[in-house]
This record gives structure tokens, C-alpha cells and sequence, in this order.
């Protein structure tokens, strides 16, 4: 990354921006948890249909490699607000307390006069800061009926998830935001997070529909290093019958489990209209399961069918929650100057490697959805296969609005992206670096992706991983050690330790 092309590039686009007399634009910030880019229609997969997302890419851009720095819900929310890695904004994993006195871009966009709102999942344990405006879910937050922060303490609000983040997010810009103030507007979904719990009106969304199963659903991870034997995200092993699929009661061996009583605790919050609507549904899954008698392969298959169900279930809310704040902007004549942006915190494995969640620098985890429509600017049906990331959002939103970024920042703005350019000296490698091993038992390590390459380093056992996506896409071959791949591995064990420099990663984990 040429960091002093990408200041130059910031400064001079802020400056015209003056000169010119624009109005700033507003943004608009749709992010989800979880959001795997393959459960979004216009990436291709064909599982499910989001057409109001879809939206955006028609008449915005898509970003087909958006890869992020840290594949774990509150570090990837700490990057994309101070567009700094882990150990440099002190949010390496999901326990850390996020310091909410250093700079974000929500501060410097309301420094320059914008108008500043956050609704939905917060999930870095101190309060927001930056913000006008807020009402944030304590920790991960439940689906239904769920309790929400504020300056004036915790409350509950009836109703599901997605819908009360959209509503808050509407009521802000209908009846709160001052006219003729630019804005920035962060609405932020707790879906589809797991348990994967759908709205009422999306319970039989995908009812009689058959997924088609990944190749490698039942990947025996043969030439993997360790890491990937051990760890516990495997459908398979891992997946709960009572605290994820439903399949409740059910007197097996995790009906015991903290993932169980969380599902209980989430079912408890419903009304009894709720649970009534639930119950219709879900107790067919039960008796489907207790006269099946499945086992093996044809167990792992059905659970596969039935986490892909609610899982899509979940985003069909996270999709309608879209199209109803682009009508908004339609109907209030705020979209000719608002910039909308979708994303998701992280990418998630649906099945591929036989797995669920995310952690991994492979491609499910470490590739996530991103959208965006400028209109006047980035022309309609516009593709980006450029290496962007969430560590340049805080910069290019920043550059966006004539905002001049602090020079401590480790992205760069995409704004000439988004003009239509290739900017020359954009990235052609890209460090990554998860520090978390207890949940799901994967195992610390950092690497670099490039645009054929994923060279992992797990430190912790001194193993190495290679893939090449050119010709082993799926990633199911590693070539670490292979001697037709010694020049690539020296190339690419030299260009991660110039990032490591370059980002300032020290030698030692900060928890070490």
C-alpha cells in the first residue's frame, strides 16, 4: 500500500470538494453480523433471492474482494470505526473494551458538521461515543423482544430484531436528523448471527426448498495442518440439535449445553402469540427428526438443510430492512446525495468444509459482502475486483466528505474506486492476523492473501499452510513444502514480514 499516494489522493479530493462548493453526502451504513457474501443473490450462489440489496449493486457497485483483517464480530467493528488493525486500536478479540476515546470516523465526520446516528448491534462494551444519537443492543442481543442501551439505561423493546433497528433508523432520519445537515446514519443488525432465529413472517420462508450441498461439505481435511482437525465449527460434531436447529426438547447430551439454555432463554422472551407462530413450525422439525432416525452422512445433511434455512431465514428480515430505508430515501428525496453502503462484519462458512462461523484467513471467512451506491458518481452495474477492506472504510468515508483522515490510519480511501479508477499502487497483498482460541478452538495465526495466493503461519503450533486459489479455488490442498512452490513461499514469507513491518505488528500477542 503506497500510504503516501492514498493521503495525497485524500487531501486533494477534500480540497476539491471545497473549491467546488459541494454539499457533503449523506451515508447511509447498512451492516449486518455474519452476512456471508454467498447469501447474497448478486454474488451468484443462488441459494436465496435479496433483491433489495441487490438494489445497490444495480445502481451502485459490488466489491467482489472485500476481505477483512480479523474475522471475529468486535474487532472487525473496532477496524471499520478507527480503520486500524487489532493491535493498533486494542480490539483484538470479542473480550477486549473498546476505547472509545481514540479517533473514529464517526467523530471527525461530526466535527465537520455532520449529523451522527447509530441503532442495532454496538458489541464492543463501552459506551458509543462519535455519536448524536444512539440505542445499541448489550452484548450480541437476542432476536425477539429484545432489551437495548441508551443514555438513560436499558430497556425493552416488543417486537423482532431487525425490524426495531429499521424502525429506530426511520424514526431517526423521519423525525430526528436536521434538515439540510448532512448525515451519517450507522444501522447496524444483529442478524444473522447465530441461533439464527427468523422473523414470524419468514419462519416458512424456505420450507420445501433443497439446498445444494457445498463439494467439500465433508472435507476429511487431509492435507491440512492441525488447526483444522481440531477445531469445533464442524456441522457435523458441532452444530446443537437443541441450541441451534430447535429441536426441542430433546433429551441428547446438549440439551444440557450453554447453547441450549441460550436458545430457551431467547424462546422465553417471546410472547405467547410468538411462541404460538414458533411452535407451528418448529415442532414438525422435531417430529421430522424423532421418526427419521438419521445418522451419519444423512444426519449431517439434514441439519445442513435446516441451519441453511434459518440462517436465510434471518437475512430475508436483514433484506426487507434494506429496501424499506431505500424507499425512505426515495420518498424524501434523499437519494440523489446520500451514499448507501451494505456490508457485513465478516464473512461465514455455509457448509464448505463442512463447517459453520468464520475465524479462518480462508476464503468464506475472510471475504465479506460489501455494496455501494453513490449516485452521480459510480456509475450503475459498476464490478470492483480490487483487494478492499474493512480497515479503508473509516478513510474512504472520511475522503468521501471532505474530511481529511489522520495520518495513523492503515487503509486507504477507495473513493477513486468508486469514480470508476484503478488506482495505481492499490494493494496487491494483504496481511491478516486472529488472535482468539478458545471459542471453536481455532487456532491463533496470521498470514497474507494475495490475488492467487493464502500463506497462513499458525505460531502457536509452528505450522505452515499454502494454498494456490488458482488452481485449488475450494482451498483443499496444502502446498507448504511443495518443492514446485519454494519460490512463491519465499516471495510470500518475505512480503508478510514487510507488513508486519509496515502495520507495526509486534512480535508478541498483546495478551502474551
Amino acid at each position: 500500500m503506497n500510504r503516501r499516494s492514498f493521503l495525497g489522493s485524500l487531501l486533494a479530493g477534500a480540497a476539491g470538494a471545497r473549491a467546488q462548493g459541494r454539499r457533503p453526502p449523506n451515508i447511509v451504513f447498512m451492516f449486518s453480523d455474519d452476512h456471508a457474501y454467498q447469501a447474497i443473490s448478486a454474488y451468484g450462489a443462488g441459494l436465496n433471492r435479496t433483491p433489495n440489496i441487490d438494489r445497490i449493486a444495480n445502481e451502485g457497485m459490488i466489491f467482489r474482494d472485500c476481505v477483512v483483517t480479523n474475522s471475529i464480530c468486535a474487532p472487525c467493528r473496532a477496524t471499520v470505526l478507527t480503520g486500524k488493525y487489532s493491535h493498533m486500536n486494542g480490539v483484538i478479540d470479542n473480550t477486549r473494551v473498546f476505547d472509545g476515546s481514540q479517533p473514529t470516523f464517526p467523530k471527525l465526520l461530526r466535527g465537520s458538521g455532520y449529523q451522527t446516528a447509530l441503532f442495532g448491534k454496538w458489541h464492543l462494551k463501552s459506551d458509543p461515543t462519535g455519536f448524536d444519537s444512539w440505542e445499541v443492543l448489550p452484548g450480541q442481543g437476542n432476536y425477539y423482544n429484545p432489551d437495548f442501551l441508551t443514555t438513560q439505561g436499558r430497556h425493552r423493546r416488543d417486537g423482532y430484531v431487525t425490524d426495531i433497528i429499521t424502525d429506530l433508523s426511520l424514526d431517526w432520519l423521519a423525525k430526528a436528523r436536521q434538515a439540510g445537515k448532512p448525515f451519517l446514519l450507522m444501522c447496524q443488525h444483529k442478524a444473522p448471527h447465530r441461533n439464527w432465529m427468523p422473523a414470524p413472517e419468514h419462519l416458512t420462508r424456505f420450507d420445501g426448498v433443497t439446498f445444494p450441498e457445498p463439494d467439500n461439505l465433508f472435507d476429511d481435511y487431509a492435507t491440512r495442518a492441525t488447526p483444522a482437525h481440531n477445531q469445533q465449527m464442524e456441522i457435523d460434531r458441532h452444530m446443537l440439535l437443541s441450541g441451534d436447529l430447535k429441536v426441542y426438547p430433546f433429551p441428547g447430551p446438549d440439551a444440557k449445553s450453554a447453547g441450549a439454555a441460550g436458545f430457551l432463554a431467547e424462546y422465553n422472551r417471546m410472547d405467547e402469540m410468538q411462541k404460538r407462530m414458533w411452535d407451528a413450525v418448529y415442532q414438525k422439525r422435531v417430529k421430522e427428526f424423532a421418526s427419521s432416525r438419521l445418522s451419519g452422512r444423512d444426519l449431517v445433511r439434514w441439519k445442513y438443510q435446516c441451519y441453511l434455512r434459518d440462517y436465510l431465514g434471518c437475512i430475508q428480515s436483514v433484506d426487507d430492512s434494506v429496501g424499506r430505508i431505500l424507499r425512505y430515501l426515495d420518498a424524501a428525496d434523499l437519494a440523489r446525495n446520500t451514499i448507501v453502503v451494505y456490508g457485513s462484519d465478516q464473512g461465514f462458512y455455509l457448509g464448505e468444509h463442512g463447517w459453520f462461523d468464520k475465524r479462518w484467513i480462508y476464503e468464506e471467512s475472510v471475504k465479506t459482502p460489501l455494496l455501494i451506491r453513490w449516485p452521480g458518481v459510480t456509475p450503475p452495474g459498476s464490478s470492483c475486483d480490487l483487494m478492499v477492506s474493512t480497515v479503508d472504510y473509516a478513510e474512504t468515508f472520511l475522503d468521501a466528505a471532505g474530511v481529511a483522515a489522520p495520518p495513523d490510519m492503515q487503509g486507504g480511501s477507495f473513493v477513486p474506486i468508486l469514480h470508476g479508477e484503478r488506482p495505481s499502487g492499490w494493494r496487491r497483498s494483504f496481511y491478516y492476523h486472529y488472535y482468539e482460541d478458545t471459542v471453536h478452538h481455532v487456532a491463533r495465526h496470521y498470514g497474507i492473501r494475495t490475488g492467487r495466493y493464502t500463506l497462513a503461519h499458525y505460531y502457536d503450533t509452528g505450522e505452515w499452510e499454502l494454498f494456490d486459489r488458482k488452481t485449488d479455488p475450494r482451498q483443499m490442498r496444502n502446498v507448504y513444502g511443495k518443492p514446485e512452490y519454494a519460490q512463491a513461499e519465499r516471495e510470500l514469507k518475505a512480503e508478510l514480514a514487510r507488513l508486519r513491518r509496515e502495520l507495526k505488528v509486534p512480535e508478541k500477542d498483546p495478551d502474551r
